[in-house]
């Protein structure tokens, strides 16, 4: 959206405030939906096999301790560097893969999942309590539409690594040495977009 500003104004008009969404003409899809992104554009969907909640939990996990390596190692001249593809500096890019996974606990314990989280700051006491699997069935109130809390960690999980591979990438631009390699075992399975931006 940021190519294109007057897109915010145009999902405004559809009674849409916050990305992800598709639309086409006067019809839209809200919220990481691709069956609904599918039937709004009249394609065939087949929707692939998710990975278990304890599968996605794990990953998520891969992804959030390389993602603290390597912000890290990131020197603070670069900090707040802002990569011309998207307006966001390097620190608040590395802050948010942790923001949107603590929203997610936050969700599950609450049953909502309101767009301002993915803008506040993190408590200072976040406690892992763990969860039973019938808690991944209940229905979380995210702000593009319900979810069930398996659906919300799997976006959670996909979203977080969507953002490690966009700070490897600019980790290289900026000659960073990350402390490993990409952990892109933890990618297979996850419907990650093949755009890095």
């Amino acid at each position: 959206m940021q190519a294109n500003p007057a897109g915010y104004a145009e999902l405004a008009r559809l009674g849409i405030g916050r990305v992800p969404a598709v639309t086409v003409g006067d019809r839209a899809a809200h919220g990481w939906n691709p069956s609904a992104y599918a039937a709004l554009l009249g394609i065939p969907y087949s929707a692939a096999t998710r990975l278990a909640p304890t599968e996605l939990a794990k990953r998520l996990d891969i992804i959030l301790d390389a993602a603290q390596g390597l912000i890290r190692g990131v020197p603070d001249q670069h900090m707040d560097w802002r990569p011309p593809e998207r307006d966001r500096t390097l620190r608040n890019l590395g802050y948010h893969v942790f923001r949107l996974s603590l929203a997610f606990v936050d969700g599950m314990d609450l049953g909502e999942f309101p767009a301002s989280w993915l803008l506040d700051q993190a408590p200072a006491d976040l406690r892992d309590e763990g969860a039973s699997p019938r808690e991944f069935e209940r229905v979380i109130k995210v702000y593009y539409g319900p979810q069930s809390g398996h659906d919300l960690l799997e976006r959670t999980t996909w979203h977080a690594a969507q953002h490690l591979r966009q700070l490897y990438a600019l980790a290289e631009r900026l000659a960073i040495t990350p402390p490993g390699p990409m952990p892109t075992d933890a990618f297979v399975g996850l419907p990650l977009p093949d755009a890095l931006w």
